[in-house]
């Protein structure tokens, strides 16, 4: 595999930003590791980051690097600050540059494949709403979508700080003072609304130590009440790398690589 720390501009943000990019490359010298490719443009998992991480973060932390080399598969781990993958009310148009622009410059500057089929997205805790917030509101984008460990409820999240003043400020930041209950960022209410037929495969996982278990509990209870099909992975441990490091294997593994 080559890995490739790329600086751009992004017209969307109006600033310098950076990506970290996982490549394919067929090997056969290397000792303890033989890389593969695939004939064609590349598939793709764009994979988030956590709300104190940056893009360099999961392959410093994991060895995703390592899990994706028998794939033949990239790995794109974009940038975007704290700011929940969404256009900020107080800040920058995140999610604009999450699924518009970063995909086309991706593919501009890589051999990366535009199929739906070939394009995966996964994260972790503010990654995970990111990934799911994609699939489940483009989700003719993207064959398969995976949260770990996920912030699924961010309009109880954002209100505990509107009401209470408590948990996550840079939520006022990210959605302004009105609640986002029932909007496109209340990723419980677009289950009630998506056609589960049109939607990419899910998965799910969470510790059962995680302080975001419940509002992952409540995503998987939504899901089975609007007939969403769902992945669910519940296993001991907390919020925590080493059990990123351990499901984001797994998340590789059930990916529908064509």
């Amino acid at each position: 595999m080559a890995l490739v720390t790329c600086d751009f501009f992004s017209d969307v943000l109006g600033l310098s930003t950076t990506m970290t990019v996982v490549l394919p490359q067929r090997t056969h010298a290397q000792i303890g590791m033989e890389g593969a490719e695939r004939a064609g443009a590349t598939p793709t998992l764009y994979l988030l980051h956590g709300l104190s991480d940056d893009a360099t973060t999961w392959s410093r932390r994991t060895s995703v690097e390592r899990y994706a080399t028998e794939l033949g598969i990239a790995v794109v781990m974009p940038q975007v600050a704290k700011s929940f993958y969404s256009d900020e009310v107080y800040g920058d148009r995140y999610w604009t540059f999450l699924t518009e622009e970063l995909p086309s410059l991706a593919r501009s500057f890589f051999h990366l494949s535009d199929r739906r089929e070939d394009t995966f997205v996964a994260g972790l805790s503010m990654g995970g709403y990111g990934a799911f917030q994609w699939a489940l509101r483009k989700p003719h984008e993207i064959a398969a979508a995976a949260s770990l460990s996920g912030a699924l409820d961010v309009a109880s999240l954002h209100e505990a700080v509107l009401e209470r003043g408590e948990g996550f400020e840079v939520l006022r930041k990210v959605y302004g003072d009105t609640s986002v209950r029932g909007s496109d960022s209340d990723l419980l209410h677009l289950l009630s609304t998506v056609d589960p037929a049109t939607l990419p495969a899910l998965y799910q996982m969470c510790g059962t130590e995680d302080f975001l278990l419940q509002a992952n509990l409540d995503f998987r209870d939504t899901a089975a009440r609007h007939d969403v099909p769902l992945t669910v992975d519940l296993r001991p441990g907390d919020h925590s790398w080493g059990l990123w490091d351990a499901t984001i294997q797994d998340v590789l593994a059930w990916l529908p690589l064509r």
